[in-house]
């Protein structure tokens, strides 16, 4: 077999058809999430909105740490899982073949909308901690409140791919399972492939 033709059959095709409709699907989620999420958070005291910014950024944080497993994955200890009949290890290796999609899905999809959440949640605390307080210098509060989101995220997520690289194999077969209940419980396809 020629070079050429080898570097033709290792190269995978860029999945154009995906990264339309995710982009489609990303500008209208992140809308309808947002409206809900700031009018939501509006009726909120100050400790429940802090509570549900925290729940926010730790979302982000979990689904990063799944986007992360699925990309460290292999796949080889899920197939002798497989052929022993183990259904969660066949819906984990779905997830691996589709790492590029379902990293995507995880960590920029589901990550930034968490990321957009939780900006706009931190300027409507800092709203109603400056009306409560009578504080007038919003500039300090505003960049503490963006550096504690920030901290909290990217502290997060650092945390989270340590444990999706040393356990990438128990976050995949959890994952598995997960997508099996929606798949055969829920009937909702998660994956086609």
């Amino acid at each position: 077999m020629s070079k050429k033709n080898k570097n033709k059959r290792n190269k995978k095709k860029v999945n154009y058809r995906w990264i339309i409709i995710i982009t489609i699907v990303t500008f209208f989620l992140a809308i309808i999430v947002s409206l809900l999420a700031e009018n939501v958070m509006r009726n909120f005291d100050i400790l429940f909105a802090f509570i549900t910014l925290i729940l926010i950024i730790l979302l982000g944080v979990f689904f990063d740490t799944i986007g992360i497993a699925v990309a460290a994955a292999r796949e080889k200890p899920f197939h002798s899982m497989a052929a022993q009949k183990n259904k969660a290890a066949k819906y984990s290796i779905k997830l691996i073949k589709n790492a590029g999609i379902v990293s995507n899905f995880c960590n920029d999809v589901i990550g930034d909308i968490c990321g957009i959440i939780s900006g706009a949640a931190g300027a409507i605390i800092v709203i109603k901690i400056t009306n409560i307080y009578d504080i007038r210098q919003l500039t300090i509060v505003s960049v503490v409140m963006s550096g504690f989101i920030a901290s909290m995220t990217v502290g997060g997520k650092a945390i989270g791919k340590e444990v999706a690289i040393t356990y990438s194999k128990n976050i995949m077969y959890y994952t598995g399972r997960v997508v099996m209940f929606f798949d055969e419980k829920l009937k909702l396809k998660v994956l086609d492939k």
